[in-house]
């Protein structure tokens, strides 16, 4: 169960033309680095309305954060953050930047080996450098709360951290950042938020009223909001309620008082450090396996998603929770992503490795009920081929 208490709760300016409240948000004496990824914010003209915002402000910026943020990358970060006496940092981009810039204002307040932040999955956090963001990229939830995750690309690990005092001080929501998102980025994003709601959803009833409608109500808005906006990449109003809808689906609100599972989460970061494949695709492939292998403990909420949210009635209990599975992997290829291993060029031979990494990082107790090892997880694969 979890408590809902934020040692700093994030601002939200929401809205278009929200980018110039950076001003009012920043202290003019403060020494900020802004941090972003592979160079779509030039382009789409973002990075420009940042640094209008912030002109006459002492800027310095860091571009190249990749999608699953590299350790690697970050440290040659954090050198600047040295040379040029950071004290606030400020990312423009998707979940990747802002958790790449997350570790980074942890590893700046840190007189230990910065790899000890993830090792210890950010638990000896004491400090770190305040951070706001500029969101371009709805998917993670990054940006309302204190997760983060980095993948050492040398040793092909991808872990992720878990601090209060990493959540951002504020952060700028506006939708029209995300018209230029590539079709493949805007999918990977729904297909994200809606597994981040079914982790806090997809376990077993607590009578958590409240929060079984909240994320009910979520899901409906990407069922009906996720294919629409590959459509009309451009409409507000669809761009507005999925940035929303990412926003409220890992910030805290859904996991207060409910059991969570993230046994789909974990198994897909070893996919994802192993084999390089985009998170969202990594959890299209591992989600459908998983209830399918655990539909007898999941299987009252899977009949309540059923009626609810997919809104199937006919057939027998069985019935009705195989076509609630086969209607939501249906929903994941709707949109472009692929949910098996061999649709990514990927084979049976795959699964050892994700098996022996789980091991190695001591992810062997996984789920609502820490049932799913190493073994449970390589049956789960073999669902998935």
């Amino acid at each position: 169960m979890n408590n809902f208490t934020y040692l700093n709760p994030t601002k939200i300016h929401f809205g278009k033309g929200q980018i110039a409240q950076l001003a009012h948000e920043i202290s003019p004496n403060a020494r900020i680095l802004i941090t972003y990824g592979g160079g779509s914010v030039e382009r789409n003209g973002v990075l420009a309305q940042v640094r209008s915002a912030l002109k006459g402000f002492t800027c310095f910026e860091f571009g190249g954060i990749e999608p699953n943020p590299h350790f690697e990358t970050m440290l040659k970060a954090l050198e600047i953050v040295k040379a040029q006496d950071i004290n606030f940092l400020l990312a423009v981009g998707g979940g990747s930047v802002i958790d790449g810039t997350k570790f980074l204002a942890a590893a700046a307040r840190s007189t230990d080996d910065p790899w000890k932040i993830m090792l210890t999955h950010g638990t000896k956090i004491e400090s770190a450098l305040p951070l706001g963001c500029v969101l371009t990229l709805p998917a993670t939830g990054s940006e309302m709360n204190g997760n983060a995750v980095v993948t050492r690309a040398e040793t092909k690990d991808k872990l992720d951290l878990f601090s209060d005092r990493v959540r951002p001080v504020f952060s700028i929501l506006d939708p029209e950042t995300t018209y230029s998102l590539p079709p493949r980025q805007t999918a990977n994003g729904v297909v994200d938020t809606f597994v981040h709601i079914v982790e806090q959803y997809m376990t077993y009833p607590v009578n958590g009223q409240v929060q079984d409608r909240f994320a009910e109500g979520l899901l409906l808005n990407l069922f009906e909001d996720g294919p629409q906006v590959l459509k009309y990449p451009t409409n507000y109003d669809l761009r507005a309620n999925l940035m929303w809808t990412a926003t409220m689906a890992l910030n805290g609100t859904l996991n207060t008082g409910v059991p969570g599972d993230w046994a789909t989460h974990m198994i897909g970061h070893e996919l994802t450090g192993l084999y390089g494949l985009d998170h969202a695709q990594t959890l299209a492939i591992v989600l459908p396996a998983i209830w399918t292998f655990k539909q007898q403990q999941k299987r009252e909420k899977l009949l309540q998603y059923a009626s609810r949210v997919l809104d199937i009635h006919e057939g027998s209990e069985d019935e009705r929770v195989e076509a609630a599975i086969l209607k939501t992997r249906r929903f994941f290829e709707s949109l472009g992503v692929p949910t098996t291993l061999s649709g990514y060029g990927l084979s049976e031979s795959a699964i050892p490795a994700v098996a022996n990494k789980l091991r190695e990082h001591g992810m062997t107790a996984l789920g609502e009920r820490k049932d799913i090892t190493p073994e449970a997880a390589s049956a789960i694969l073999h669902l998935a081929l």
